[in-house]
């Protein structure tokens, strides 16, 4: 691992996702969880402060990353909610099935690798009647973003690893076999177009 993406990208990528609009989301959909939770994507731990001790009895957030553990583990131990973190991928998560009762992920199936495989495995572990709730930057409806997107597509990942700006979020989520019950897609204010349209949801295990 280079010095880039141990020290240099983990700070980027903190600090973008930080972003007052970002964590606005956050506080909309974080305290939604119940239950056991599984966190895809815990990154540096942004997510973390807006657990409801009151609804959430513990949190199984997956970072792979050796530079963002630094900080999910220093962010972990001051979190209002049992948090274990666990350096693991998402498509080999290790969750034994049908453990947890909600799966929460933001910002973070853009840069997932085998995106459907992950995907495929935070349905296995989600109990029957569990909740999948996102919140992702993903694909934009109007063309001429679109075609900015693609082309700004492999220069974005390679600055922020992996992140991709042309995934069609919904379509994935489905693809894994869930069923939508709550869907609203809008660009968040202040952000580029070709960054900045969101994708919020909440679906079930079909």
């Amino acid at each position: 691992m280079g010095a880039y993406a141990r020290w240099v990208l983990p700070n980027l990528i903190s600090c973008a996702c930080g972003a007052p609009g970002l964590a606005a989301q956050r506080r909309r959909l974080v305290p939604q969880a119940e239950g056991v939770v599984l966190e895809l994507g815990l990154g540096s731990g942004l997510n973390l402060p807006y657990y409801d001790p009151a609804r959430v009895t513990r949190v199984y957030g997956l970072e792979p990353e050796a530079g963002m553990l630094i900080k999910a583990r220093r962010h972990a131990a001051d979190a209002p909610v049992p948090v274990e973190v666990l350096a693991e991928t998402a498509e080999a998560l290790s969750l034994p099935d049908a453990s947890v009762d909600t799966v929460l992920v933001t910002f973070s199936l853009c840069t997932i690798p085998d995106v459907a495989a992950a995907l495929t495995g935070a349905r296995r572990v989600l109990r029957p009647g569990g909740r999948f709730l996102f919140c992702e930057h993903g694909a934009a409806p109007d063309p001429k973003v679109r075609r900015l997107q693609a082309r700004l597509d492999p220069l974005w990942g390679r600055v922020f690893g992996g992140c991709r700006l042309t995934r069609d979020i919904p379509a994935l989520i489905r693809d894994a076999g869930f069923n939508v019950t709550r869907l609203d897609a809008d660009y968040l204010p202040g952000a580029p177009r070709f960054a900045g349209y969101l994708y919020r949801g909440e679906e079930a295990a079909a």
